[in-house]
């Protein structure tokens, strides 16, 4: 599988479309943009909030020339240019984040989440272990909690932290491996798990090391700025597999094979192609609501009251209510493809896709994808709940591959002309922060009809599974052949112990781009190291992709929840099955959990099922 981290410029794009919409909190109505003709004339981009400067130098800085909110390590001596001793300041004023914060704890969401209406009794002990904030690391703390409850990362980062930590790496400080099995010890052990009774919170555990490690060269997680729980789910299991060569790798327990059908609409032929997955993303279809007269009521009731300058209860608050097999109808729904290069016919014609899984792994992670993108290309949140069950079959997910009654489309043709590309819409999509394999496919869909157009798409699109993944055009024939590698390209792999043949094939079959050639070779490993072996006859394809297959049936076992309109602030916590009962970690405040709020579970947020065996 390649876990390929998205491009610097895409989260450059989202850091921009995010922070769009905390602005409406920095500006206040009627505002008459003097700061903004300031910049215009001096060229001087900053602007201070002076009530959150800390003595510490840190404060609200808002950069007119990035038009975004951000970081100032020089602050105190710029400050001192005006003659402010930033030492004698006091903090007056709420910052962005705490106003923010502020504002969701108003919300029904935020109370719900956290369980405030009951009286939650603290847990201490082994495998009851919290994780103290590091300022915005709550999406990590949520993550490895429940990561650390699947046997197979028990196995190998805990029960075998012994042989891990006996290898006496050189530098153990930036050693995946050691600082993953610490943590894991840390978490499972109970040896910090103290109580703190006037606070009812943990000692817990501070993982300073482990998240310098992990974000160490990411332009996101790098950054103390609040991320996104699902985004780095996948960048720590990319982590896992690139430290796994010649080692069990945890994560192949939560890989799948997903098979998709394609049915060319003239000729009818079908064509079948897998990939592995570690998450199954699930659409919110809002319009399934079966509570639709009540929220609808709600809503002209809430119209009404904003209207005379009133606000409704949060309390009160009624939700769309999303049955959790209106998700799985509409992932399995069947979607439209233009422009499919039909082999059959030799020309562009309009097919069909259907997606299934080929096979089902011991833990199934699934994605509610609540997170979604305005008209105005405002991030926003889905405020809706999904009723997910404890238990679940998910046995019409089951693909079947390649029917008696069903024709197969003939290969496609080698000398099949490469798309073109309008170069100046190409220029300005990128331009905009999209990832260029996902401004490729855009201009595809859109016959190059311009920037609308395409901008359009990119946004409806933006979380598709292969949105920043090499494009190749619906029904074209796959190459491993491709234009020759950069010499200096191929020597960087080599030095990870890879052979120049290895590392060759990698890099053409990834376009050159070296992160994703290294989680493509990653991927392949035990492949690559089998010795070639001529097979007697021609194999039939693997359908299971190297995955692990089983029941279909899965029962709940964790879910991560998201409280807030915005990834960019917020809180994550998770609630996890310990010993039958549910118990709910807050970073370093771990309880036994008296109602289980799984209907406002997500993964941007997410759910996590176990093989009900």
């Amino acid at each position: 599988m390649t876990l390929a981290i998205p491009e610097s410029r895409y989260y450059k794009f989202l850091k921009r479309v995010r922070a769009s919409t905390e602005r409406t909190l920095f500006y206040a109505p009627g505002r008459n943009d003097h700061a903004v003709e300031h910049f215009r004339e001096t060229g001087y981009p900053l602007a201070v909030k002076l009530g959150t400067i800390t003595a510490e130098g840190k404060g609200d800085v808002f950069s007119y020339a990035e038009d975004d909110m951000v970081e100032d390590p020089y602050l105190a001596q710029h400050l001192q240019h005006f003659g402010i001793n930033v030492q004698q300041l006091q903090k007056t004023d709420k910052s962005m984040v705490e106003l923010e914060l502020e504002l969701n704890r108003r919300t029904s969401e935020w109370s719900t989440l956290q369980e405030s209406s009951s009286e939650l009794r603290p847990l201490q002990g082994p495998a009851l272990t919290g994780l103290n904030n590091l300022g915005n690391s709550c999406y990590i703390n949520s993550v490895v909690q429940v990561i650390f409850r699947i046997p197979d990362f028990i196995r190998r980062f805990v029960e075998g932290a012994p042989e891990i930590f006996s290898t006496f790496p050189e530098d153990p400080v930036n050693d995946f491996n050691v600082q993953t099995a610490k943590l894991g010890v840390g978490l499972l052990s109970g040896r910090y798990s103290f109580l703190n009774e006037e606070e009812g919170s943990q000692r817990g555990v501070s993982p300073h090391m482990y998240r310098q490690l992990v974000g160490r060269g990411h332009p996101e997680f790098m950054s103390k700025r609040q991320q996104d729980a699902h985004e780095f789910y996948l960048h720590l299991l990319t982590l896992i597999e690139r430290h796994s060569r010649h080692k069990a790798n945890p994560a192949d327990c939560l890989k799948f094979s997903v098979e998709e059908r394609v049915q060319c609409g003239q000729s009818r032929g079908v064509r079948y192609t897998r990939r592995v997955e570690h998450h199954l993303p699930l659409p919110v279809p809002v319009a399934a609501a079966s509570n639709a007269p009540d929220v609808r009521r709600y809503e002209e009731r809430r119209a009404a009251a904003e209207a005379a300058g009133q606000r409704l209860d949060p309390s009160q608050v009624v939700r769309p209510l999303i049955p959790f097999q209106a998700c799985l109808d509409s992932f399995m729904k069947e979607e439209t493809i233009e422009q499919f290069n039909s082999s059959a016919l030799n020309n562009k014609v309009t097919a069909f896709k259907r997606t299934r899984l080929a096979t089902f792994s011991d833990y199934l992670l699934v994605q509610l994808k609540k997170f979604t993108v305005r008209e105005d290309w405002t991030p926003a949140k889905l405020d809706v709940a999904v009723d997910i069950p404890w238990e679940v079959d998910l046995s019409a997910l089951r693909g079947r591959g390649l029917q008696p009654d069903e024709t197969p489309l003939p290969e496609a043709a080698a000398e099949t002309p490469p798309p073109e590309y309008n170069e100046a819409l190409l220029a300005q999509l990128l331009d905009m922060g999209f990832p260029v394999e996902a401004c490729k496919r855009a201009l595809y869909y859109t016959n190059n009809a311009g920037m609308e157009a395409a901008s359009n798409w990119l946004m409806k699109h933006m979380t598709d599974w292969d949105f920043a993944n090499p494009f190749t055009p619906p029904g074209s024939r796959t190459e491993d052949s491709g234009p020759p590698a950069d010499e200096a390209s191929v020597e960087q792999i080599m030095c990870m112990g890879f052979t120049r043949e290895q590392a060759g094939a990698a890099l053409r079959a990834t376009g050159g781009d070296v992160p994703r050639a290294l989680d493509w070779i990653f991927s392949r490993a035990d492949e690559l190291d089998a010795p070639p072996v001529a097979p007697a006859q021609p194999a039939a394809p693997d359908r299971a992709l190297g995955c692990r297959d089983g029941t279909e049936k899965y029962r709940l076992i964790a879910f991560i929840s998201h409280m807030g309109t915005s990834t960019m602030v917020g809180h994550y916590v998770c609630h996890v099955l310990h010993e039958g009962r549910w118990v709910i970690f807050n970073d370093n405040k771990v309880a036994l959990s008296e109602n289980p709020p799984k209907d406002l579970g997500c993964m941007k947020g997410c759910d996590v099922f176990t093989k009900n065996h």
